[in-house]
């Protein structure tokens, strides 16, 4: 089959996150299907961006074509945020792209708005419309961001969504039990299908070097006996980094226990204030390491921490990536969260403790302390048993293709 991709924020191994369309490409191109994936040039989510000098420009990695359509660059959230949507959302509907012709269009946006573009390709070439959904817009800046449901840019991402369910053949959700709210909102019943982030194992066995700030850090803890947790991801407000700092202060008369946090984000300066503010000597920030380099950060780590805001959004279920990198790991989760689904709690990986709950991930912290390695240890392989079984990529991408 030819199968096509539309994500906005589409990246690889070599570029960084999103890497859902990556790994799903590189199984289904294993399997002998034809893939192409159709990105913008530019991705606050993403290390390194593509080289894009024209309009549309073209890139083969791993015999996944990825066609990269030029879009301005943005910074935070704002109206620039907004205009790279819009600009990618209509050039997808109205640029020729150097596609084939797929049997299969999958729109798998953040936002619903390339929903338009995707359907008319899937259209134009008789190919089955799948809209894939990661994040609930236009709930999601609705419940975290504070807009209105009469917001002007809420109402055109509401009509989308809207049409995106009554439009498309099947609905792929990331979110476990969004089905009742997809209803709600147009889709039939039996359009729905849960499948989650994966794990990739054969990516994860590439252990890249760390860069040497951060090799020379650990290394140095280590030596001086400390347990270290390791926090790897976004640096933003929905990661909730503020109350893993408030429970830092609470042990920081446990001389040994070290926190590392590594990433990027809108909030990351001021958690780095908040830290000094707060005389936290037992935190450090570092910069964000490649894909390759992940699984040798985490396997230096003692054990790892996860969290959230609290928000009704989560009433749905998450999967967080990292968390399945977490797990894939097979390192002990400290996991604050109050969600529909909880892998921690499911696969007995770690410690489920109630978001913005300082005290509760202090407690977890010393719990993690005082257990001994070998129960922590156990925890590990827990996850690692888990996602091997339920979340493997090379298992999804032949469920994703069953249902169509």
């Amino acid at each position: 089959m030819n199968i096509l991709i539309v994500n906005h924020y589409a990246g690889s191994t070599a570029h960084g996150m999103e890497y859902r369309p990556y790994y799903f490409a590189q199984e289904w191109v294993k399997a002998g299907h034809i893939v192409t994936i159709i990105a913008a040039s530019f991705s606050h989510l993403r290390y390194l961006q593509p080289k894009c000098q024209e309009p549309i420009s073209i890139e083969f990695i791993n015999n996944i074509k990825y066609v990269w359509i030029k879009t301005r660059q943005y910074q935070g959230n704002g109206f620039p945020r907004v205009l790279n949507m819009l600009s990618f959302s209509w050039k997808v509907w109205n640029k020729i792209l150097p596609i084939g012709a797929p049997d299969i269009v999958i729109d798998s946006s953040t936002y619903p708005l390339t929903i338009y573009g995707s359907a008319k390709i899937a259209n134009k070439y008789g190919a089955k419309l799948i809209f894939e959904v990661h994040d609930l817009w236009p709930l999601t800046p609705m419940e975290l961001g504070g807009f209105s449901k009469g917001h002007p840019f809420i109402m055109v991402l509401q009509w989308a969504e809207d049409y995106a369910y009554k439009k498309a053949d099947r609905v792929v959700s990331l979110l476990p039990k969004a089905r009742e709210y997809m209803v709600a909102h147009g889709m039939s019943a039996n359009k729905f299908v849960h499948i989650p982030n994966g794990a990739n194992f054969s990516n994860f066995d590439v252990r890249d070097s760390l860069p040497r700030e951060h090799s020379a850090l650990i290394t140095k803890l280590k030596r001086q006996g400390k347990f270290i947790i390791g926090y790897l991801g976004g640096h933003n407000i929905s990661n909730a980094l503020k109350y893993l700092l408030a429970a830092a202060e609470m042990v920081k008369k446990q001389d040994e226990i070290h926190f590392i946090l590594v990433g990027q984000g809108s909030e990351k300066q001021a958690l780095q204030d908040l830290a000094r503010k707060l005389n936290l000597c037992n935190i450090s920030f570092l910069s964000p390491i490649s894909k390759t380099t992940v699984p040798m950060f985490l396997e230096a780590m003692d054990a790892v921490y996860i969290g959230w805001l609290r928000s009704p959004l989560y009433r749905y279920g998450v999967t967080p990536n990292k968390l399945i990198d977490y797990m894939m790991a097979a390192k002990p989760v400290i996991y604050s969260i109050d969600a529909a689904n909880n892998l921690v709690a499911e696969s007995g990986c770690g410690v489920s403790v109630p978001p913005e709950d300082p005290q509760a991930i202090a407690d977890a912290l010393y719990y993690m302390l005082k257990i001994s390695p070998e129960e922590r240890e156990a925890m590990g392989r827990n996850g690692y048993n888990y996602v091997k079984a339920h979340y493997d990529y090379g298992l999804l991408s032949k469920k994703y293709l069953k249902n169509f």
